[in-house]
């Protein structure tokens, strides 16, 4: 995920919520989301 622009980062957590994808996944995303301190608004 360190290699995802940080527009890419948050859509894939966008879709992965929307596709109800598994909750390890969608929380590995939400924290690199906070690594980068990123929120969705950012989109």
């Amino acid at each position: 995920m360190r290699y995802l622009s940080d527009t890419m980062l948050i859509e894939v957590y966008q879709r992965a919520v929307a596709l109800h994808l598994d909750a390890d996944f969608i929380f590995l995303v939400e924290a690199e989301m906070a690594r980068r301190k990123l929120s969705i608004q950012s989109a």
